[in-house]
């Protein structure tokens, strides 16, 4: 099966709506409504209220809807892969370790702030890739403020991935300052015009609403979060250290874009900390990037064999994971 998601054959991405299918079926016929656990951000709140007044509290929709932004954020992130050539040929193997690892956890296949919040994060990576080439990059860093401004507003503690655009910018570019204050303001303007349209509505008492952070270091005794997020960072770590040897003999851009990814990893997996309620279903901010690594495990093992045998031990896991545990 790994040697057809290997290709970069554009009827693969059938393959991938049948393999989405396998691996979210038990969420489809056990579904479950949207996530609501006080640290969803305003319009994230305002979103689901007029959903919910079209269609109502039908778990089926939602679910449905989760999984269909989960399989086109993969098919998305795979045509950034591709185009940046990040590996040595067209694959959808990310893709499919996006839609395996994303299967381990409930609350990763559920309508939540942190799926639309990825899916913004696909045009911000998408952008960040841009900005070693660019001679100025001022519209470029502003529009990445922008986008994790709103990313906010779905899911404040997303901010904090205003980190990964310093960082990024330190990776890919010269320091210059006016492009770091430029990022700042894109970021701060979404939080601008939504202050201004709650005041100019009257309904300036939701305003207190958007700054929903906290901090927390919560124990963890849920065995399948526990067994998620191993398994996450085991495929991250491999995925790292056999990425060395073909990171010689890439450009200096690729170079930098993986870099990038592991700021966005480290960054992703910190964000549900500052959550007011901490939930694991945040988590899925890091699985994204995550789903790189995993997909270089599997290229770089050559021998389709092995490789199948690590892909059906994951899937295995996850199968009894979702309807025998």
């Amino acid at each position: 099966m790994i040697r057809f998601f290997r290709s970069g054959n554009p009827l693969t991405v059938l393959l991938l709506l049948i393999y989405t299918l396998l691996v979210k079926f038990y969420y489809l016929i056990h579904p479950s409504t949207f996530m609501a656990d006080g640290s969803e951000g305003l319009l994230y709140h305002l979103l689901v209220k007029w959903m919910h007044s079209l269609a109502g509290d039908s778990p089926l929709l939602f679910t449905s809807l989760a999984i269909l932004l989960l399989f086109l954020q993969s098919l998305l992130f795979t045509r950034i892969i591709n185009h940046h050539r990040l590996f040595p040929r067209p694959t959808y193997l990310p893709a499919m370790c996006y839609l395996l690892f994303t299967s381990m956890l409930h609350s990763w296949n559920v309508f939540s702030p942190a799926l639309l919040v990825n899916l913004i994060m696909l045009w911000v990576f998408s952008s960040i890739t841009e900005l070693y080439t660019r001679t100025s990059a001022r519209d470029v860093v502003f529009n990445i403020g922008f986008a994790l401004g709103v990313c906010g507003l779905f899911y404040f503690p997303s901010v904090i991935f205003c980190f990964l655009l310093l960082a990024s910018m330190l990776i890919m570019r010269a320091f210059r300052l006016a492009e770091w204050i430029i990022a700042v303001l894109g970021l701060i303007c979404p939080l601008y015009l939504m202050g201004t349209y709650l005041f100019l509505t009257g309904q300036m008492t939701l305003l207190w609403k958007i700054p929903n952070i906290g901090a927390s270091l919560p124990m963890i005794t849920d065995y399948k979060v526990w067994g998620a997020m191993v398994a996450c960072v085991l495929f991250f770590v491999i995925g790292w250290l056999l990425l060395q040897r073909p990171l010689k003999k890439m450009l200096i851009q690729g170079r930098k874009i993986w870099a990038a990814l592991i700021i966005y990893v480290v960054v992703a997996m910190l964000v549900p900390f500052f959550n007011i309620h901490f939930s694991a279903a945040y988590w899925v901010l890091a699985v994204l990037p995550v789903s790189m690594f995993a997909g270089n495990v599997f290229w770089s093992v050559t021998n389709d064999t092995f490789a199948n045998i690590i892909h059906f031990i994951t899937l295995a896991y996850v199968i009894v994971m979702q309807y025998f545990s």
